[in-house]
């Protein structure tokens, strides 16, 4: 085998093994994904395939010549990435905005064990306009503080404990904080992407894409075909038949003289009608027109 067979071998196998990491890299950084990347810094499979891709892109030999199979996969991981980073932006904007009204209910929260607990006349109003504000057992807690007649029971105690581990968690915000780190990890492989393989992508000239309507024509072409063909072979086999038998008649024609009308009666046979009808069936299927002969 010559050498350049060898490496013809090695650039498709080259360019399925690109093509299946970026599938991984997309699979990583998908949202519905059972395997994500959790932490940039120490993720190094994450990594090396992105480091892969970029260096299949910055390294080709000819970038006129670059596999448009590969720079579509690569500009479609980018564009992925990128509209992932913005969903990623706007969910931490609602988790900023969440943690913010959380902090503003802890407060009103607080006011309200304050007027319960100090029994002020109008704490009952007080907790019937945080219904909307808070769930059913904070608002059921509220009027256990407020109904108790002793600090000291152990409804009074309990009701104010879970009403404080309530406030707590709202100024917390423990869960929300959790849910941004992640977010803005998986926005660090993002951008990662957007730097290193977007900016790969630069230096390939883009493939020249096939015209919608040549797609469409080379697939009525294969319908063609494909509806054609049995019409065709089934005709050619009747046709040899024909061939045969005006064969015959042609040489008990011409055996001993050559009549003038000889070839308007060869034109007119079956075996012409034949030949013109593979060869226009020929020609629907091979070339969309084909210049007229001279005649004789």
């Amino acid at each position: 085998m010559s050498k350049a067979g060898i490496v013809n071998v090695r650039m498709v196998i080259t360019e399925e093994k690109i093509l299946s990491n970026i599938d991984k890299v997309q699979k990583l950084i998908n949202p519905n994904s059972k395997k994500q990347i959790v932490q940039l810094e120490e993720d190094t499979y994450f990594k090396d395939m992105v480091e892969s891709i970029k260096t299949y892109l910055n390294e080709y030999p000819k970038k006129k010549n670059f596999p448009s199979s590969v720079y579509n996969a690569a500009y479609g991981l980018v564009e992925y990435a990128t509209n992932q980073f913005e969903e990623n932006t706007k969910r931490i904007e609602e988790l900023i905005r969440q943690r913010e009204e959380n902090i503003a209910l802890a407060g009103q929260l607080k006011d309200l064990v304050e007027a319960v607990t100090n029994k002020d006349t109008d704490w009952k109003e007080q907790v019937k306009k945080a219904e909307d504000n808070f769930s059913e057992d904070i608002i059921d807690t509220l009027n256990i503080i407020g109904k108790s007649k002793s600090d000291t029971s152990e409804n009074f105690q309990d009701a104010l404990k879970l009403v404080n581990a309530r406030i707590n968690n709202l100024e917390s915000n423990l869960h929300i904080e959790i849910d941004m780190e992640r977010i803005e990890d998986r926005s660090k492989a993002l951008s990662y992407i957007g730097i290193e393989v977007a900016d790969a992508l630069k230096s390939i000239p883009t493939p020249i894409a096939v015209p919608p309507q040549e797609v469409e024509k080379e697939e009525k072409v294969e319908k063609a075909v494909e509806k054609v063909a049995p019409i065709v072979e089934n005709n050619e086999q009747k046709e040899n038949e024909a061939v045969q038998e005006e064969k015959q008649q042609y040489e008990e024609q011409t055996t001993f003289e050559v009549k003038p009308s000889l070839w308007q009666k060869i034109k007119n046979s079956k075996l012409i009608r034949g030949i013109r009808y593979i060869f226009k069936i020929r020609v629907v299927l091979d070339y969309p027109a084909l210049p007229e002969g001279k005649g004789e």
